[in-house]
């Protein structure tokens, strides 16, 4: 019946001309095509397609049944010999139906498919659609429609993280990739060949410099790639990325040029569009670009040999700070990755403290504490405070000094703030041990310093639980100054502010320790008297309540408090007594020069 219904209408349009065919023949020719296919005449609808009296029905009708066939493909519950056919039918009509309806037909095709899907429609759609667009005149139009709805459809599949969902790939964002890089060598190769540098060769140009640089951000910015030892030249993604920089360099866009330009005042695109987009858009894909190739090495063979380690650190701080705003384990994971790789190029002490008047030079530190703080994933935290400390090394005195006032001011975090204090000792002491004083870390200099270490910032009401790392790190500092540094010396200036840290520090710590005691030995009280009516109850720890748990877990909670209180308690007995026995010492010396 479907056969039929075909054939009717086709005997109907042979007589027209095509100016006459009407919308409803379009619609019925669709049907009954759709139909043939599903009730299995695959055979018949063929011979309706080779047949040359109907080249022109086909050519202008024929792209309705473009959906229908793709949609046959695609299912698998098709016998191969029915599959064979729907090839042939598919072949036939890329080659014979008007290239503009094709295109939009294919496209659609495209981004109808969610999940697993998408990749089976890409990867069976790419070559006919290169194939389309390669017989229409506004080239560059067709070509930046179709890289942008494959982009947008690429970019919904999940990134495979691990080497073996690189090798598994479930989604099919591997193939797709190397697909794409197929797709689009051709329309490389024209703009490469064209010497005219016309008017249509130029938005070529833009079509293919947009899609490489969308390519840079999805997925390249969060790939992973895998060992160079291990990957045996497999590595779809270090493949993918290889051609894409290649690409830019192939279309006149160089990436040593656009790297190092990327954020001046003079910009590295011609045209508006672009200028707007660097400011919005470009940013992660910049970013990718440098992790490429300064860290995974991919094609930095172009870069000048003549660049300096302290340049290059310049210039990729700003990338690293765009990695380190993300909150993905692998881009978070990049930008430690390239801050280390730029680091480790620099001597110890040779990063001057005027770098530091950069902005990127004080948001990537202060970004490395959040992902130190925040972070939820123990290597990523671990790996941030070793590159913390690693970028603290690089600093001369003077930009060490500045980098530890603005992350006392800035971290909000004990934890932070007491591995600031202990690195201010670690300075201290190399400065103590030098014939020549480090002016930044003695005197008046390192007293300003100290004004930020050795006090409560809600004095005796401060929460002391909560901010133990921090003072347990200044009490061993200040014991540290009181042993390494004499009274009559006084290199530190210790001893002329020994009463301001008395009456700022000491003082109320002492009162804040037996307020805390106070409050939580009542507490252990509360919780033991619960634990005999075996009734559940709350507790105050930190200024916070502690949800409803059984009291024998509440007794460890509080214990564990209190426990940190004594500790706390011995060391500011010890320092106290140490400034006893020293001043006791000074004064009876002095009686004695006299």
């Amino acid at each position: 019946m479907a056969v039929e219904e075909l054939q009717s209408i086709i005997k109907r349009c042979q007589i027209l001309e095509e100016q006459d065919f009407k919308e409803e023949d379009f619609g019925l020719f669709q049907l009954a095509g759709q139909r043939c296919i599903e009730e299995g005449h695959i055979d018949q609808l063929l011979e309706i397609i080779q047949n040359e009296k109907n080249k022109v029905i086909i050519k202008n009708m024929g792209w309705n049944l473009i959906g229908p066939v793709v949609r046959c493909l695609l299912c698998k519950d098709k016998e191969d010999a029915k599959r064979k056919v729907c090839f042939l039918i598919f072949d036939l009509l890329v080659k014979l139906c008007n290239p503009k309806e094709l295109l939009l037909g294919l496209l659609e095709l495209i981004e109808e498919p969610s999940g697993k899907q998408i990749s089976q429609s890409i990867l069976l759609l790419l070559q006919p659609l290169q194939t389309v667009i390669q017989k229409l005149h506004n080239k560059a139009y067709s070509i930046g429609l179709a890289l942008s709805t494959l982009w947008n459809q690429l970019s919904l599949l999940p990134v495979p993280y691990t080497k073996e969902q690189i090798q598994m790939d479930d989604y099919g964002l591997c193939q797709c990739c190397k697909a794409l890089i197929e797709f689009t060598k051709p329309f490389v190769e024209e703009v490469i060949d064209n010497k005219e540098n016309s008017l249509e060769n130029e938005k070529l140009k833009d079509e293919l410099l947009k899609f490489c640089f969308k390519s840079l951000k999805c997925p390249l910015l969060t790939a992973q790639f895998l060992e160079q030892s291990e990957e045996g030249g497999n590595d779809p993604f270090r493949y993918f990325a290889s051609e894409i920089i290649g690409f830019l360099s192939a279309i006149g866009h160089p990436f040593p040029k656009m790297i190092f330009n990327h954020g001046r005042k003079k910009r590295t695109w011609n045209y508006l569009e672009f200028e707007e987009e660097e400011d919005k858009q470009l940013a992660d894909s910049m970013a990718s670009l440098a992790y490429l190739v300064f860290v995974q090495g991919i094609r930095i063979d172009q870069l000048p040999m003549v660049l300096s380690p302290l340049y290059l650190l310049q210039f990729n701080m700003g990338h690293i700070e765009v990695f380190l705003q993300r909150t993905e384990e692998s881009v978070i994971s990049k930008g430690l990755e390239l801050l280390e790789n730029s680091l480790l190029r620099i001597e110890d002490s040779s990063l001057l403290y005027q770098y530091l008047e950069i902005k990127s030079f004080l948001t990537v530190p202060q970004g490395l504490v959040k992902v130190m703080t925040l972070c939820p994933i123990e290597t990523l935290r671990k790996k941030s405070l070793a590159m913390l400390q690693l970028y603290i090394n690089k600093l001369d005195s003077q930009g060490k000094y500045t980098l530890f006032r603005c992350l006392l001011n800035t971290s909000n975090h004990s934890g932070v703030e007491a591995f600031i204090i202990q690195n201010i000792k670690n300075q201290i002491d190399m400065s103590l041990k030098r014939t020549h004083n480090n002016k930044w870390f003695t005197g008046p200099q390192l007293v300003s310093l100290l004004d930020l270490v050795l006090f409560l910032p809600e004095g005796a009401e401060t929460d002391l639980l909560q901010n133990s790392d921090r003072i347990m790190a200044s009490l061993n500092l200040l014991r540290y100054l009181v042993i390494k540094d004499n009274e009559n010396d006084n290199q530190t200036g210790l001893w002329t502010e020994l009463g301001n840290i008395e009456n700022n520090f000491l003082k109320p710590l002492h009162i804040g320790l037996n307020m805390s005691k106070a409050h939580y030995e009542a507490e252990i009280k509360n919780s033991q008297e619960a634990q005999k009516s075996k009734d559940l109850c709350s507790i105050t720890v930190g200024g916070e309540e502690i949800p409803n748990m059984p009291p024998e877990m509440q007794l460890k909670v509080l214990h564990s408090a209190l426990f940190t209180f004594d500790l706390i308690e011995s060391v500011l007995a010890r320092v106290e007594e140490l400034i006893e026995i020293k001043t006791k010492s000074t004064s009876e010396e002095n009686i004695g020069i006299k």
